[in-house]
C-alpha cells in the first residue's frame, strides 16, 4: 500500500509511537515534516529516514500555538511542494487524581493534546482545501478517552474530544475530500510504562523481550509499529470513503469504537417532576444505565 508522491506531518515524531508512525509513512513512499520539541530526537528520525531512502526535514517547536501549526504546514510545503497527510501525535501526561491536579497540571494536557490537534488541524485543513485534492486528518485518542480513566482527568478529558473533533471535521471536510478519523492505540510506550501492570512487561520489551502472546490478544497490547499500520492505511486512496471513525489498534487486535447512542427514550405529558425521573429511572432506564469504565465481558 503505497503513498508516493504523498507529503505528511507527524507532531511528537522524535520517539516512540509517533516516530514509529514517521517511519512507516516514509517507507511507504511519503515524504514526512517531522516534528519533535526535541531537536535531537527529531534530527535523528529524519536522518533514520534518509538512510534508509525517504525523504524527511526536521520542523522543532511545540504544538499548541498557532505559529507551530503554521510552521508545519509551509515546512511540507516549501520542502516538498504539497501536504496531503496530518498526523496530530504529540502529547505529554500529568497524571493526578482531581482534588491533587494542578491548574498546570490540566493546562498542559489540554494544550499538547487538544489545542495542538485543533491549530495542526486547522492550518492543515486550510491548506488542503486550499490545494482542492483531498487529504488525511489522523488524529490519536486512548482509551481513556473512551472510557475514563483513574487519575487522568486532563488526558482522558482530551482524548475524548479529539474523538469529537474528528467527527465534526469529518463533516466539515467532506465536501472537500478531506477524512478526519481517530487512531486509538495501545502500545508499549514510555506512557504505558507509568501503568504498574505494564511496568514490567514494558521493561522486558525493551530489553529485547518479545511480547507475551496473552498481552498481545486480552490486553491488545503489542508495539509502535503494529499501531503504525493503521496510519499508512488510513493515510492511503484505499481509505478515501472512511471518516468520522474512531478506529483501535494493538498487539492482535483491530477495534471498531462506537458512536454515542441513545440507548433509550421516555415521554411525559407535560414534563416530569423529580419524583417521576426517579419513578422511570427505578422502574425503566436503571436496567440500560452503562457502568463506568471499559467492558468486564
Amino acid at each position: 500500500m503505497r503513498l508516493d508522491g504523498k507529503v505528511a506531518i507527524v507532531t511528537g515524531a522524535g520517539r516512540s509511537l509517533g516516530r514509529a508512525y514517521a517511519l512507516a509513512l516514509a517507507g511507504a513512499g511519503a515524504a514526512v515534516v517531522v516534528n519533535d520539541v526535541d531537536a535531537e530526537t527529531a534530527a535523528q528520525t529524519v536522518a533514520d529516514i534518509r538512510s534508509a531512502g525517504g525523504r524527511a526535514v526536521a520542523s522543532v517547536g511545540p504544538v499548541g500555538p498557532t505559529e507551530t501549526a503554521d510552521a508545519l504546514v509551509a515546512a511540507a510545503v516549501d520542502e516538498f511542494g504539497r501536504l496531503d497527510i496530518l498526523v496530530a501525535n504529540a502529547g505529554v501526561l500529568r497524571d493526578r487524581v482531581l482534588w491533587k491536579m494542578g491548574d498546570d497540571d490540566f493546562d498542559a494536557v489540554i494544550a499538547t493534546h487538544l489545542r495542538g490537534s485543533f491549530t495542526c488541524g486547522r492550518a492543515a485543513a486550510t491548506y488542503l482545501r486550499e490545494q482542492g485534492e483531498g487529504g488525511r486528518i489522523i488524529l490519536i485518542g486512548s482509551p481513556a478517552g473512551q472510557f475514563g480513566s483513574f487519575g487522568q482527568t486532563n488526558y482522558a478529558t482530551a482524548k475524548a474530544g479529539l474523538v469529537a473533533m474528528a467527527r465534526t471535521w469529518s463533516l466539515e471536510l467532506a465536501r472537500a475530500g478531506i477524512t478526519a478519523n481517530t487512531v486509538v492505540p495501545t502500545a508499549l510506550s514510555p506512557m504505558t510504562a507509568t501503568i504498574p501492570a505494564y511496568a514490567q512487561v514494558y521493561e522486558d520489551y525493551v530489553g529485547g523481550a518479545p511480547i507475551p502472546v496473552e498481552y498481545r490478544r486480552d490486553h491488545a497490547l503489542g508495539t509502535p509499529e503494529d499501531v503504525a499500520s493503521l496510519i499508512v492505511w488510513l493515510a492511503s486512496d484505499a481509505a478515501a470513503d472512511v471518516t468520522g471513525q474512531a478506529i483501535g489498534i494493538g498487539g492482535d487486535r483491530l477495534t471498531l469504537y462506537a458512536h454515542p447512542a441513545v440507548l433509550r427514550t421516555l415521554d411525559q405529558d407535560g414534563g416530569w417532576s423529580p419524583e417521576q425521573i426517579d419513578e422511570a429511572w427505578h422502574g425503566q432506564l436503571a436496567a440500560q444505565a452503562q457502568h463506568s469504565g471499559p467492558s468486564k465481558g
